[in-house]
């Protein structure tokens, strides 16, 4: 009879760990669904906006930075899926600061890669590529041509783009647990006067 309780045991809670692992996986399709519907109707709006009162220079300089922000959450993303939490552990027990966010990142670092890959990184791409045609229309207007501006955009876009990711994971791979940690600590100081302001309370 114990034995038949002890397996009847199991087999329940493997179920109920299955049933949770399943609704926190569309919990989390869910969340991913919003949060890039969110972020991407901010990033196009606000590009947008600029774009349209900005010249030629100051709109390619705008796509250069959301393309360098594609770059940037890319290298967070390789970074965190490469990186292991045994000197995070050890900076934890010194109470460094960010090591226990860093911890944290890395424990969720599936999501985490989601979001800065998938998410932003794909956003970014969207945007970049739809800024890349509001700056042809500006480059031909100056330079009445519609195929030089098309190509010299699409190029420059690609080219910084590749480039930028393939150093980015290259980087990554190389400094996993440095860009972890700077990024931890980041999000540590962001933290840091929301806590003192709960603690005080």
């Amino acid at each position: 009879m114990n034995t038949n309780d002890s397996e009847s045991r199991d087999k329940t809670r493997k179920t109920k760990k299955k049933s949770q692992k399943k609704s926190g996986n569309l919990r989390w399709i869910i969340t991913i669904f919003f949060v890039t519907i969110v972020v991407s109707s901010a990033i196009s709006f606000l590009s947008s906006t600029i774009l349209d009162g900005a010249g030629l220079v100051e709109a390619f300089i705008v796509l250069l930075l959301i393309v360098l922000i594609g770059v940037f959450f890319d290298i967070i993303g390789v970074a965190v899926i490469s990186a292991s939490e045994k000197p995070f552990h050890s900076m934890a027990s010194k109470k460094v600061p960010g090591a226990v966010e860093a911890l944290a990142l890395l424990r969720n670092a599936e999501k985490v890669s989601g979001i800065c890959n998938d998410v932003v990184g794909d956003i970014c791409g969207v945007v970049s590529g739809s800024a890349s045609a509001i700056i042809a229309v500006k480059a031909l207007v100056s330079i009445n041509s519609d195929t030089i501006a098309q190509l010299i955009m699409s190029a420059t876009v690609a080219g910084v783009t590749i480039a930028g990711k393939a150093f980015g994971k290259n980087l990554a791979m190389q400094k996993t647990t440095q860009i972890v940690h700077i990024v931890s600590k980041m999000i540590y100081f962001i933290k840091s006067p929301f806590c003192r302001k709960r603690k005080q309370k």
